[in-house]
This record gives C-alpha cells, sequence and structure tokens, in this order.
C-alpha cells in the first residue's frame, strides 16, 4: 500500500502549524509543505509592527526554527510554486516540473495586495506589504527619517505604516476615501477615535478622496488625489485590502467566490482537499454564514483545524474573529465583526478619551464585536459575551464596576 502523502501549498502561518499539527496529531506519513518565498515560514504581523520599527530580528517572526523541518521530516519546498491541481490523478504540479501525489492536499495560499490601477502607479518608491522582502524594503526607505510618505488607505496596514513612518521621523499624509480610518471594519464611531490619534501624532489625514494617480520621473516625487490636489511624495505605501489567492483552486474547478467556499470543517467542494487561512471563505456555524477573515489568529488556528480535518477528525471551525494592533501608544485587541451594517449600536466602558475603554457593538441589543483599547486581559470575556448570543443590559454593560464575566 503506497504511503499516504498529505500536501500542503502556501508555507505561511496556517501551512506550517498545520504541518506541525499533523506530526503532533500522530500522522506518519509524507508531509510536503511548498512556499513560494525563499524565506521559511514565518508570522506577518511584525512585517507592520515590530520588524518593520527595528524592535524584532527578522528570526523572531519564524514560525519554527530552521532545523525543525528536517526534524519532524516535513519536506519544506521553498521558492517553488504550485502551478496546478490534477484532482483525477491527485497530484500537484510544481515549478520544478515535479508532480506530487496527494492523499489530502491543503491549500493555504493566502492573499496579495490589491494594485492601485492609476497613472503613475509603476514608478519606483511605491510600496505594498505583504512579505518579509516587503517590510525589509520598506524599512530601509523610512529609517532615514525626513522623508515625505504618502500612504494610501486608511485601513489596519495603512495606519500601522503611517504610525511606523511617523516613530522614524518622517512627514506623514494619509488618503482614505472613506468618512473615516477603519470605516469598513469597525464604523465611523471607532473609527474617529484612531482618526483623533493619527492626528494628534502629526498625521495630515485626508478623508473622503482617494488617489487619482502618481506624478514623477521614474520616481514617485507626488500623490494625485481625486480632489485634484497634489501632495509631495518621497515614499508611498499603499494599502488598500487584499485578494485571496484562488487561481489554483479555480482552476483545479473547486468552488470559489471571495475566496475557496469551505465547509464548518474547512473542505472544499473535493473532500480531498482542505482550505485555510486569508484564501478560505468558510461557513462559521457561531455566526451562521460564510465569513472570509484575513487576520493572524484565523491563520494560527485555522491550520490545525484543517490538519485535524485532513486526519479524519471531526472539526467544527466556529472561531470568533480576533485581531490585535499596536500603533504608538495604542495597543488594541478586537474580536467579533463589526462592520457597519453588521451593528445598530456601539456601547463604551471606560475612557474614550483618554484611550482606555473598552467598545461593544451590539445588534437587537446582542454584543457582535468588542475592541479592547489600552486595557488587557478581557479578551476571554468579550468572546463569551458574543458567543452567548443573548441581550445585555447596555447600562451593565457600560459600567466598568460590573464584571464582564456576570454579563456572559
Amino acid at each position: 500500500m503506497p504511503e499516504e502523502t498529505f500536501v500542503i501549498v502556501g508555507a505561511g502561518l496556517a501551512g506550517a502549524k498545520a504541518a506541525e499539527t499533523l506530526r503532533e496529531e500522530g500522522f506518519t506519513g509524507r508531509v510536503v509543505l511548498v512556499g513560494e518565498e525563499i524565506e521559511r515560514p514565518y508570522e506577518r504581523p511584525p512585517l507592520s509592527k515590530g520588524f518593520l520599527l527595528g524592535k524584532e530580528e527578522r528570526d523572531k517572526a519564524h514560525v519554527h526554527e530552521a532545523d525543525w523541518y528536517d526534524k519532524h521530516d516535513v519536506e519544506l519546498r521553498l521558492g517553488v510554486t504550485a502551478e496546478a491541481v490534477d484532482r483525477a490523478e491527485r497530484q500537484v504540479r510544481l515549478s520544478t516540473g515535479e508532480r506530487v501525489p496527494y492523499t489530502k492536499l491543503l491549500l493555504a495560499t493566502g492573499a496579495s495586495p490589491r494594485r492601485l490601477d492609476v497613472p503613475g502607479a509603476k514608478l519606483q518608491g511605491i510600496h505594498y506589504l505583504r512579505t518579509m522582502a516587503d517590510s525589509a524594503a520598506l524599512r530601509q526607505a523610512l529609517a532615514p527619517g525626513g522623508r515625505r510618505v504618502v500612504v494610501a488607505g486608511a485601513g489596519w496596514i495603512g495606519l500601522e505604516t503611517a504610525a511606523a513612518a511617523r516613530e522614524y521621523g518622517n512627514e506623514v499624509t494619509v488618503i482614505e476615501p472613506e468618512p473615516a480610518p477603519l470605516h469598513a471594519a469597525v464604523g465611523p464611531e471607532i473609527g474617529g477615535v484612531f482618526a483623533a490619534l493619527h492626528r494628534e501624532h502629526g498625521v495630515d489625514l485626508r478623508l473622503d478622496q482617494g488617489v487619482a494617480g502618481f506624478w514623477g520621473a521614474g520616481q514617485v516625487s507626488a500623490v494625485v488625489t481625486s480632489g485634484g490636489a497634489e501632495v509631495p511624495a518621497d515614499v508611498v505605501i499603499v494599502g488598500i485590502g487584499v485578494r485571496p489567492n484562488t487561481r489554483l483552486a479555480e482552476e483545479a474547478g473547486l468552488e470559489v467566490s471571495d475566496g475557496i467556499l469551505v465547509d464548518q470543517s474547512l473542505r472544499t467542494s473535493d473532500p480531498a482537499v482542505h482550505a485555510a487561512g486569508d484564501v478560505a471563505n468558510a461557513y462559521n456555524p457561531l455566526l451562521g454564514r460564510r465569513i472570509r477573515v484575513e487576520h493572524w489568529a484565523n491563520a494560527l488556528t485555522g491550520g490545525p483545524a484543517a490538519a485535524r480535518a485532513m486526519l479524519g477528525r471531526e472539526v467544527v471551525y466556529d472561531q470568533v474573529p480576533y485581531f490585535f494592533s499596536d500603533q504608538y501608544d495604542l495597543g488594541m485587541e478586537m474580536a467579533g465583526v463589526a462592520a457597519p451594517g453588521e451593528y445598530d449600536e456601539v456601547v463604551h466602558r471606560g475612557d474614550v478619551e483618554g484611550r482606555e475603554f473598552i467598545a461593544f457593538w451590539l445588534s437587537g441589543g446582542r454584543v457582535v464585536a468588542g475592541m479592547n483599547v489600552n486595557v488587557w486581559d478581557v479578551t476571554d470575556d468579550v468572546q463569551a459575551l458574543i458567543r452567548a448570543g443573548r441581550p445585555v443590559d447596555t447600562a451593565r454593560l457600560a459600567d466598568p464596576q460590573v464584571p464582564l464575566s456576570a454579563l456572559a
């Protein structure tokens, strides 16, 4: 009987943790982990935080020590692209020409930055942030200080890189077409808190404006806004979201819609193929609908969940989406989904102006999301409130004297 082979395409956090889990769960067959980058698997949060700021060494971002893969008999293929999946033959064709057979396949192909398709978009000095190499190049561009930096997009990546640019002593302008930063992620109420934070730190925040183009002779020298203003720029950072990397799945005939469609066990329309991480549009039974989550925690927990499902374990992946961010002296954690349209009320507990508070987003009286800002050790309680799914007394929710655990 041929040896069982589990192939993982995508050597990021989700893929690496899936490989780790397979070995922890006692799988003794062949494990092949394929990654396009030459860097061994790493976590992405440091790319816009500690590593970008020069406060953390490159190695701190890596998921495992360099010798872990050999020690655990995981075949790590770096700098190699998976070009096609042959589901009939159960093979993955690699850019090396090799065809790797699989018993089970995990697609953890992640996502790629959305590109600005405007005049001048190919000028030098325009940065996108997704890989370790991107972060290293951006750090080199920001570290001298005294540069004019323009950030397109006031989402999480845009704001974190804007904060890093200011900490390096650069002049920073952020251009955002929505009426508030983070509008699509948290709505205008808490978006306004982040607007005030960045303005207090000297960022020129231009809302309700997009980027119409770039000027420069080879190297970018100005950004043109949708309102016709020209903003001088030595460095541009574009952070306007990502697209899931679904090409491999689409060409293999798997069901795809804003990511690879998977069930609550992270199984695709082909029972031999699973998907996890940024690329997976998964049915979440807690939320009662599909959701594609692009955050670190989803890769950290989704990869192991998919691995267990591939081994035939009973898996129900119903994680509450979780995210964290550090900007200047503000640290926050967020659980749940708080996009506009997902809630009808925001309740605060603590000092919003002093930026030491918890915000709760409610829908029909039920907590659907929570963010703790410079308040710690409450994430489990916030997630318990979301999981409870029951109406809460908003007066007690806002009262710091009432333990959150008493409300859940």
